[in-house]
């Protein structure tokens, strides 16, 4: 029997997403587990599976079309069905006659996202019927659904009606709604452009804002002298075909440090910590769409070539967008550095449910006392940001102490 793929809520409570690849081809064959599509977020791509054996019988969703939550997006046959059965499928949709779905059901909301938009005509009434993802994206731009002509069954207002829609002129004068639209429009030849969102940006602005406005930050800073660490780094990158960066060593510091103060390597949850036994850390990457942060997975069993070829990998892919879901998942620990912009020093936002960021400035000549004598050495300011239900201050300062003294004495982050 022809069944109906659906596009999955690959995260949570996402809305829609995109087929970035169709791995095979209509009327390919494929089996239980074998990748269909690879689905792209707002920021990875994820593996769509098969969940039964069977074959691409239409593609309905085009590669680079945003399709919501629950949508159909392909068509699956038997061995002997054809076109008529497709048709079959499709027209039972349309029907409303139940269907089978050959990827877990969504929640209830996003179904209701998804077949809303085309499929329901709605009773004629005085009343505005407006699909639930359209009556979103009015009220995020500040558009009256009053002024909307629906194209969908029997007027419904959908989507497309919503994102074509003008601002400000075709809003009623006066309206509480109509001034808002106008206010961000601008007064006419103002000097702005204006940018809009991409899924990636409303991602890191939503996520930022949940971390800063619900957990409890606190900051710690550390100077670390670190001419012997460059004088380390140089030494190594004469001899290795791995070239080691100042962030490499950083990274692998911190992995150190842990296992010198284990008890700082935790998570929070609601009913308890959780300590981990392999130090995973995630390092910030700035890409054109925004920031990403790849985890590299037990940095503390990697050596510090093993850490900067994984890193490498990690950017190169975190800039091609070929980054996958579960390569931004997990670590307790993230590493920001903007050194290399001439930064000497910034507070970084946590990244939940990680406890802790370490943001690294720039490596500067300044004036130090070492033992009683005033000397030019080469100092990195790093600020550590910590969530203070997970660690404690007098916890997080002994880790920061032993971060330094790994910096300090960087023979023993290779040991």
């Amino acid at each position: 029997m022809a069944t109906i793929l659906r596009m999955p809520e690959v995260l949570a409570n996402a809305t829609e997403a995109v087929v970035s690849t169709w791995t095979i081809a209509e009327g390919t064959a494929f089996s239980t587990g074998d990748t269909i599509a690879e689905v792209e977020t707002e920021k990875a791509l994820v593996d769509l599976p098969a969940e039964q054996d069977g074959i691409l019988g239409r593609i309905l969703a085009k590669p680079g079309e945003t399709t919501e939550v629950g949508a159909p997006i392909a068509v699956l046959i038997a061995n002997g069905e054809t076109d008529a059965d497709i048709d079959a499928a499709l027209g039972a949709i349309a029907g409303g006659a139940p269907q089978k779905v050959s990827v877990p059901e969504p929640e209830p909301v996003a179904e209701v996202l998804a077949v809303a938009e085309v499929l329901e005509a709605p009773p004629t009434t005085g009343r505005i019927f407006v699909s639930p993802i359209a009556r979103v994206r009015a009220r995020e731009k500040g558009i009256d659904l009053a002024v909307l002509v629906g194209s969908g069954p029997g007027g419904r207002i959908v989507r497309a009606d919503v994102e074509a829609a003008g601002t400000a002129p075709s809003l009623p004068a006066g309206s509480d709604v109509a001034a808002s639209v106008r206010a961000d429009v601008g007064e006419p030849g103002a000097g702005y452009t204006a940018i809009p969102h991409t899924g990636m940006r409303k991602a890191i602005a939503r996520r930022l804002t949940e971390s800063k406005s619900t957990v409890p930050h606190f900051y710690l800073t550390t100077d670390c002298r670190v001419d012997a660490l460059l004088e380390l780094r140089a030494q190594a990158n004469a001899t290795s075909q791995t070239k080691i960066s100042v962030n490499d060593f950083v990274v692998k510091a911190v992995a150190a440090a842990f296992t010198d103060v284990p008890d700082a390597n935790v998570t929070w949850t609601d009913t308890h910590l959780r300590r981990w036994d392999a130090v995973d850390i995630s390092v910030a990457v700035a890409t054109e769409g925004g920031l990403l942060t790849p985890v590299i997975r037990d940095v503390g069993a990697k050596s510090l070539s093993q850490v900067s070829r994984s890193i490498a990998n990690a950017v190169e892919k975190a800039r091609a967008g070929r980054l996958r879901q579960e390569e931004l998942e997990g670590g307790s620990f993230s590493v920001t550095n903007l050194g290399m912009y001439g930064t000497t020093e910034f507070s970084a936002i946590l990244n939940p449910p990680q406890s802790g960021i370490l943001a690294v400035g720039a490596a500067k000549p300044q004036p130090v006392v070492v033992d009683g004598e005033l000397r030019v050495a080469t100092v990195m300011r790093c600020t550590l940001s910590v969530d203070h239900r997970a660690v404690d201050g007098a916890l997080a300062a002994q880790w920061l102490a032993a971060f330094t003294a790994r910096v300090e004495n960087p023979i023993s982050i290779l040991i």
